[in-house]
């Protein structure tokens, strides 16, 4: 004759019985990360372990006193998923179930007598011993567990500390799963707008690197996460010149990207942006006025416009980090005689210009806090030196330039995440053009 597994049976005999049954259900809960499916499961293997004739759970939740949901009963012929299925459930009013259900701790009825008008006697007429566990959340029984048999007397007290105790823990693992579904469900919502948001910005970046007789350009560009605020522009001016702008919107992910799609949009609103400080005073005074006050965000930007007729660069600069020019002598010169406060802060800033001359086998080099901020595995930060150093010592051309300075920054760094955007552009004059001036 086999050994039974029943909970309430109170013989020693049965202790291998029911820790058989107890592993077996731990074990295959574990395979199981879908809480409907947990359920199932648990419900299955319990009746091997709490064989009942009535079984039911309640929920006061988004409800008030007397008001109850039936969520589970054993004899449903088709199951509801309470968590996804709220419009199918029954809701009641007052009666044993309703005070069981608000009692707010367990009962135990030893013989059940119920009113024919109470709304219990649908789920439990024919039972005499009742059970009621509630399941905390916050302290409180939000829910409960109602246990019946058809006989008197049928659950032994010493067993239901135990069965609370069980009970509970299994609540609590299901409710966390429902949460961990939950935000799994929202991150993938919010993934698949970031990536469009991601896909959005891209199209507001150049499609590829400008063709202007005398210089040549190269871009490396990467965000932190799906999308950024780094932001950068060309612009091809009448008199064979050419405009770069770099910007970087505080912040980072979608409020940035936000930011940089505006800077975008106001700096196309100019129809040749040809004067550095005309651009960056129309930039600030459109993004403090409309934007960036309410949310005390701001953008940094170095607008530099290139001419290799007369072989300078003329620039303004919003507040951002001075790019380097690196002459073809071995010149360091950092172009920072033009700064101002970033963009959005002060409505009335003006943006003044300056020149630098620019050489046959000079490059420019601009970048962004993301290039300068990293820090390697001991906190240290790569900084503008290093991207000197590596220029220094690559050969000549920008694309050399820019391959120098990506290999320096992914050694330095050593595997440690980025925690801001990158950009990088490289801009180098080629040889002589007719009409140039010395300076």
């Amino acid at each position: 004759m086999p050994v039974t597994s029943d909970f309430f049976e109170t013989e020693p005999r049965n202790w291998r019985s029911r820790l058989a049954v107890s592993v077996d259900l731990m074990r295959e809960l574990s395979r199981h990360a879908d809480p409907q499916e947990m359920y199932q499961v648990f419900s299955r293997r319990m009746d091997d372990l709490f064989p009942v004739t009535r079984r039911l759970s309640l929920s006061r939740r988004g409800l008030r006193h007397p008001a109850y949901r039936v969520t589970r009963f054993n004899l449903w012929k088709e199951p509801v998923n309470p968590w996804k299925e709220t419009h199918r459930l029954p809701v009641h009013s007052g009666g044993l179930l309703a005070d069981l259900l608000y009692a707010d701790e367990p009962r135990l009825i030893p013989d059940v007598v119920l009113d024919p008008d109470d709304p219990a006697t649908e789920y439990l007429a024919g039972q005499r011993s009742l059970l009621a566990i509630p399941h905390f959340d916050q302290g409180v029984g939000q829910n409960a567990l109602i246990l019946c048999r058809e006989d008197p007397d049928a659950f032994p007290p010493d067993r239901i500390p135990d069965l609370v105790m069980l009970s509970n823990l299994f609540a609590r693992a299901t409710q966390t799963l429902v949460l961990s579904q939950a935000v799994r469900e929202a991150y993938d919502a919010v993934d698949f707008e970031m990536r469009t948001v991601a896909e959005i910005q891209k199209a507001l970046l150049p499609t590829a690197t400008p063709r202007v007789a005398g210089l040549e350009v190269a871009v490396d560009y990467q965000t932190a996460k799906r999308a950024g605020g780094d932001y950068y522009d060309f612009f091809s001016l009448p008199g064979n010149r050419l405009g770069v702008l770099v910007a970087d919107a505080s912040g980072h992910g979608a409020p940035a990207t936000v930011l940089m799609a505006m800077t975008h949009s106001i700096t196309h609103t100019l129809p040749d942006p040809i004067r550095p400080g005309d651009l960056l005073t129309h930039l600030n005074a459109h993004l403090a006025r409309r934007y960036t006050r309410p949310t005390g965000s701001f953008v940094t930007a170095f607008y530099g416009v290139f001419d290799p007729a007369s072989g300078t660069i003329t620039y303004a600069s919003a507040g951002h980090s001075p790019p380097r020019l690196m002459r073809a002598n071995g010149a360091r010169l950092a172009l920072n005689r033009a700064q101002r406060l970033p963009l959005g802060i002060k409505a009335d800033e003006v943006y003044p210009e300056h020149s630098a001359s620019i050489h046959p086998g000079d490059r420019v080099v601009f970048f962004t806090d993301g290039v300068i901020e990293a820090t390697d595995l001991e906190g240290d930060v790569f900084g503008p030196v290093r991207i000197e150093e590596a220029i220094s010592s690559a050969g000549t051309g920008v694309d050399t330039a820019l391959r120098a300075v990506l290999q320096a920054w992914t050694a330095f760094t050593d595997g440690v995440p980025s925690a801001d955007d990158r950009t990088l552009v490289v801009v180098g004059r080629v040889h002589d053009t007719p009409g140039e001036r010395s300076g």
